[in-house]
């Protein structure tokens, strides 16, 4: 399939691409997307991106090799950068701290933009200070595109078009499961975790994480996936839903929602993809067993305490990983993450007792996955037909186009129709 036209002098550039995430997403183009790519590794560092390009080199030599880009992170470089370029892939973080250049950069010249923040409140201030640029420059920005919070994302619209095929129907409420997570945490990731407070008040906090918060209409009546949990469950964190078995609480629970539900809001007046009127959306993690699914509930608990208490955050930011380091190559290959979900159709009455059930993994890094998500999303905006105006939008609207892209680079979904 052809790249599109455009009249910049790059059809891609990866801004951060000496970082852990930016190496991987750099490794993914390299060896996956067009040969003909014309494309950059952007940072501030020469030499660190020499050093990537020679990467890049031996990953494939059959192609066109990236330039080299030299920005600084302010208002300026961004902005001579963006306009060289059709999609700013960024991954320079904590998004709360340093992501803003490059988004308003995008949104003021008609860039496209992916970022991989996990940061809900940065996606809320960005939708608040910049939506309106977007949309006038004709910009199309994904934050959130990546581990946090695509996959989420794509099986909850998976699941919500399979019960519209199946039922005629829309979708009344969509429960994922984490159900396997092997991987451990990038500097990055750490920092911007322990970073959080440093740049987001906690009243700001808060406003994002509230249910439908960044969905651009109301919800004001949300249904909900399960009846109101006991007193048991509130204490454990335990609960148990067929057929997705013993659950716990999600680190990534109120992130994935956030973007989920602005999904829902922005796809409402499509008759094609709208979700309903009654949808709500709920995400666990499978429990190995119930001490395990207590400690995580209580370990979640105790991560919140450091996240809130200043010295808490110091102390732990000494003893891990830092920004720009992770696992060794023979350790994130043994990474490996799976979701299983249901979704149930909006059936007044109960009507058919069945429901619809997704199954999505990958096998290999989970931050090379995060950069499989990012090169897989320039390339469906390089060559798919993504009828989007300008604005920001999350990684479901990228649609069908985009999970057949990732089920051919290693991301699978199988779907069926089960009981309830």
């Amino acid at each position: 399939m052809p790249l599109k036209q455009h009249d910049r002098q790059y059809d891609v550039v990866v801004f951060g691409a000496t970082g852990y995430t930016g190496k991987f997403t750099a490794q993914h183009i390299a060896t996956h997307l067009p040969t003909d790519l014309r494309w950059a590794v952007a940072g501030r560092s020469r030499e660190k991106l020499e050093q990537v390009v020679a990467q890049c080199s031996e990953w494939n030599p059959d192609r066109c090799q990236p330039k080299i880009e030299i920005c600084n992170l302010d208002d300026e470089g961004l902005a001579k950068l963006a306009k060289k370029t059709f999609i700013l892939i960024t991954t320079v973080g904590p998004y709360g701290r340093l992501g803003e250049y490059a988004f308003r950069a995008c949104a003021e010249n008609g860039t496209h933009y992916l970022d991989v923040t996990g940061e809900v409140p940065f996606v809320a201030r960005m939708i608040a200070k910049h939506e309106a640029a977007a949309k006038a420059s004709g910009a199309r920005l994904f934050p959130q595109i990546g581990i946090e919070s695509a996959p989420s994302d794509l099986i909850t619209w998976t699941l919500a078009s399979l019960i519209r095929r199946e039922f005629s129907a829309d979708t009344r409420d969509v429960i994922v499961s984490l159900h396997t997570l092997r991987g451990t945490p990038s500097g990055g990731t750490l920092s911007t975790a322990l970073t959080l407070f440093d740049n987001f008040s906690l009243s700001e906090v808060r406003a994002a994480h509230r249910p439908f918060a960044l969905s651009p209409i109301p919800n004001p009546r949300p249904a909900s996936p399960q009846p109101a949990p006991s007193l048991l469950t509130r204490l454990s964190g335990l609960i148990t839903i067929p057929p997705l078995g013993l659950l716990t609480s999600s680190i990534a629970a109120k992130t994935d929602a956030a973007i989920v539900e602005r999904t829902w809001g922005l796809l409402a007046h499509d008759k094609t993809q709208a979700y309903g009127p009654n949808f709500a959306y709920k995400q666990y993690m499978h429990a190995r067993g119930v001490l395990a699914g207590i400690s995580a509930h209580f370990g979640l608990f105790v991560f919140g305490l450091v996240l809130v208490t200043p010295f808490l955050r110091r102390l732990v930011a000494r003893r891990v990983y830092q920004p720009g380091e992770g696992a060794a190559v023979d350790e994130y290959k043994r990474d490996e993450i799976e979701y299983r979900a249901i979704g149930r159709p909006d059936v007044a009455g109960g009507g058919d007792e069945r429901q619809a059930f997704c199954r999505a993994w990958f096998k290999g890094g989970n931050y090379y996955f995060t950069g499989v998500l990012l090169a897989e999303a320039a390339a469906t905006l390089l060559q798919d037909d993504i009828k989007l105006p300008g604005g920001i939008y999350t990684p479901a609207c990228l649609g069908q186009p985009f999970i057949d892209r990732l089920d051919k680079a290693g991301f699978h979904f199988e779907t069926s129709i089960i009981p309830a």
